[in-house]
């Protein structure tokens, strides 16, 4: 199990503590491709006056929040904008803002002031001329840890900072792919199969073990992205019929998990059958690493 992965992790999107401006619910859709939505109340360290806004539908996607996220289980509970390129790493031209969603560039031109004095976007987004000044590089609006992962249409999710790896697969909501927040890692995929395989691998004993023997438990990075550069999740391959047995065991276990009984119970230990043969550990071994996972009373 340790050696590097054939996938990559990445950080789920990052507002750069603006979520009280890019966090939304929906209050009513209305014609023409409009919606009207709130800007959420999120508790951070930027307190953003809340209002009621109609805004075009276009860059508005499914969000998915630290606690929308258990083993076996990611639910979207809102909204979030997302006005930016993810080829250019930076937000949508203005012009092309004012010109295709002049009611989404309003409601950021509201906060303008805001979204330029963040850490983030003066660290990422300002530079220095020769002659003293500086000069912004994108959109004031700009947002960070976007690229074309973030639009995978299937997702692994799983908080970064726990104790134990607590992963699910989510697919396109509305048609639309669900976008992570920065406190969850990610994996895409552009295929369902692929995304419940690497889930069941994950959520499986021998790979929680390796984890937890690797990072520490609790800890702010526990289940960073950087898990995969030294844990080892091989490659999907459809042709392996133990591939698509693991695949279909944690689509089952998604169906499962809100009973959370015995029959979940069984079906993870079938999971954890198959996972430690494919990292060719033996029946005993895969014993004394469940062993070793058991908390002492």
């Amino acid at each position: 199990i340790l050696g590097p992965s054939g996938y990559r992790a990445y950080e789920g999107t990052n507002t750069g503590g603006a979520n009280g401006i890019y966090w939304l619910e929906l209050i009513e859709r209305l014609t023409d491709g409009l919606v009207r939505v709130r800007n959420l109340e999120t508790g951070g360290k930027r307190v953003v006056d809340r209002s009621t806004t109609v805004l075009e539908a276009d860059l508005l996607y499914p969000l998915l929040r630290g606690r929308d996220v258990g083993k076996w289980r990611a639910t979207p509970s809102a909204l979030i904008l997302m006005a930016q390129d993810p080829l250019r790493r930076c937000g949508f031209a203005e012009e092309e803002m004012v010109r295709r969603y002049p009611r989404t560039y309003a409601y950021l031109k509201r906060y303008e002031a805001t979204l330029r004095q963040r850490a983030a976007f003066r660290r990422y987004f300002t530079r220095r001329t020769g002659d003293g000044r500086t000069v912004e590089t994108a959109p004031f609006y700009s947002m960070f840890n976007v690229g074309d992962y973030t639009f995978s249409p299937y997702k692994v999710v799983w908080p970064r900072i726990a104790a134990s790896l607590a992963a699910a697969v989510v697919g396109p909501v509305g048609g639309k792919p669900v976008i992570p927040q920065e406190t969850l890692t990610l994996v895409g995929t552009e295929d369902a199969e692929e995304a419940y395989y690497l889930c069941a691998l994950i959520n499986s004993a021998p790979f929680n073990l390796a984890a937890q023997s690797y990072a520490q438990k609790g800890g702010k990075s526990f289940a960073s992205a950087h898990l995969l550069t030294y844990l080892c999740l091989p490659s999907f391959r459809r042709a392996d019929s133990r591939h698509r047995a693991l695949a279909a065991l944690a689509r089952q276990a998604h169906t499962l998990a809100a009973q959370d009984g015995a029959a979940l119970a069984a079906l993870e230990g079938e999971i954890d059958r198959l996972a430690a043969g494919l990292w060719g550990l033996t029946a005993a071994e895969l014993h004394e690493i469940k062993e070793s996972l058991v908390e002492p009373t």
